[in-house]
């Protein structure tokens, strides 16, 4: 998958069959319309593209107007949705910049500089409720419109659902922000995953000694670090990695803020997704893997974060964390989210010339 931010790149195609969202999540309602938007593109003789933004339009407003609660919890990293977007076929995404620019932008600026002058449209897609433009003042009916008169087609597709369940990001942030990871995965179609560079931390693990299963090096972790991101999870889970073995290692991780650390800690205050494999592999060292890209699936959620009066409970914890995610793996069976589930999608509405 080609990936810009902006449009003028030599890379571009001219011409495209493009869908618009945040897709945070990138969800089996998400899908559904990536697949519907590559057989479009297909009888058309065009590539597919996404259309997304960055940072969220929210975030984008909660700094503007200094409401930081009105800021959307993140089930997804950029990267975490890139990589989903080209798993689902996605030929190329453009990445706006969501900024005072773009959020000015009337509909039909939107429409002639973004969708027609910038990426070329021929056959446009959005949801049931599309809404674009200053104020959100545009809509499909004006999409609609605008097609027949521009040259390009506009395509409604409704509502997805599981088991009755509409399937939208707002729904997956309550079932992770309620802890209920099946239930995530499920609107998701897979394990809710996150990806990113391992980097250095304090080493703080190291120095906690983990005396029944007699590591020399104490609880060590692999760090992943996020800027500005407020993740729609946060926890003590049992976890999958991936890409560091040629096994998935089983693990426990941290996802927050760790409040047991002093605030004036090189990290306090910062997210982090900081996991322990409960067995690490040999052949990978004291040191060999930072820099990797490793994929986290936070399976089951052991329970919220706790603050600790002392490094000595801190160990004790962890290594409570550890016994009780050697319970949940002794019982586990991956389950697969494909096929398993009961699946609805309303009739699709499609408007062309």
């Amino acid at each position: 998958m080609k990936i810009f931010r902006g449009f003028n790149h030599p890379g571009r195609e001219p011409a495209c069959a493009v869908t618009i969202g945040n897709f945070d999540g990138v969800h089996r309602g998400h899908q559904a319309m990536l697949a519907l938007l590559s057989a479009e593109a297909a009888q058309r003789g065009v590539p597919t593209c996404a259309l997304t933004f960055e940072p969220h339009p929210r975030d984008y407003f909660a700094q503007a107007l200094n409401r930081p609660e009105i800021a959307p919890a993140r089930i997804g990293t950029l990267r975490d949705k890139l990589s989903e977007l080209a798993r689902c076929g996605v030929q190329q995404t453009v990445v706006l910049p969501f900024n005072k620019a773009l959020a000015s932008l009337s509909p039909q600026a939107f429409i002639h500089e973004v969708l027609v002058a910038g990426l070329g449209a021929r056959y446009v897609l959005v949801g049931d409720d599309f809404r674009f433009g200053a104020q959100r003042a545009g809509d499909y009916a004006m999409l609609d419109a605008a097609g027949q008169t521009q040259g390009f087609d506009v395509a409604r597709m409704n509502s997805y659902e599981v088991h009755g369940l509409r399937v939208s990001s707002t729904h997956v942030r309550a079932a992770l922000a309620e802890g209920r990871m099946q239930d995530a995965a499920r609107l998701l179609g897979h394990p809710y995953t996150i990806s990113g560079h391992v980097v250095h931390g304090r080493k703080l693990g190291r120095q906690l000694a983990e005396s029944r299963a007699g590591a020399a090096d104490g609880f060590r972790t692999l760090n992943l670090r996020f800027n500005h991101w407020k993740p729609a999870a946060s926890g003590i889970f049992a976890v999958l990695v991936h890409g560091l073995h040629d096994e998935p290692l089983r693990g426990v991780a941290n996802l927050g803020i760790r409040p047991s650390l002093d605030p004036r800690d090189i990290n306090g205050g910062r997210v982090l997704l900081e996991t322990h494999c409960l067995d690490w592999p040999a052949a990978l060292g004291g040191e060999g893997a930072y820099g990797k890209i490793i994929r986290v699936e936070l399976l089951h959620k052991l329970h919220d974060e706790l603050k600790y009066a002392s490094l000595d409970a801190l160990t004790q914890g962890i290594a409570k964390d550890c016994d009780d995610a050697r319970a949940f793996f002794a019982s586990f069976h991956q389950p697969s989210h494909t096929g398993t589930y009961t699946e609805t999608r309303r009739q699709t509405t499609r408007d062309r010339i």
